[in-house]
């Protein structure tokens, strides 16, 4: 299950859909299970611990920890997780940070 802001979920469809947007795909599942269940084409793994940290991290600190441009706070972003949970919390976290 997929969650993003303006619909609270995805289907896979329309996250392939998104994906050949412009938006980032942030994986919240712990890197173990990265490593067990493989990665999502495309997306970055931060665990749902450390998001509100990375979620305020100076840009260059992300870019050097996730090798990819920190979102801004207007940016798309989709969270994704393996049951739904942890993207919704991560949504929260986000949307508690200021992201639309």
């Amino acid at each position: 299950s997929l969650c993003a802001g303006g619909a609270p979920s995805l289907s896979y469809q329309e996250l392939k859909d998104l994906k050949k947007t412009n938006v980032l795909h942030i994986d919240v599942r712990e890197r173990w299970e990265i490593d067990r269940f493989g990665k999502i084409p495309a997306s970055i793994n931060i665990p749902l611990g450390e998001l509100v940290e990375a979620l305020q991290m100076n840009p260059t600190d992300f870019k050097e920890q996730y090798n990819q441009k920190m979102p801004s706070k207007s940016d798309p972003v989709v969270f994704s997780c393996l049951a739904g949970t942890r993207s919704k919390q991560a949504l929260g976290f986000a949307m508690s940070l200021g992201f639309s």
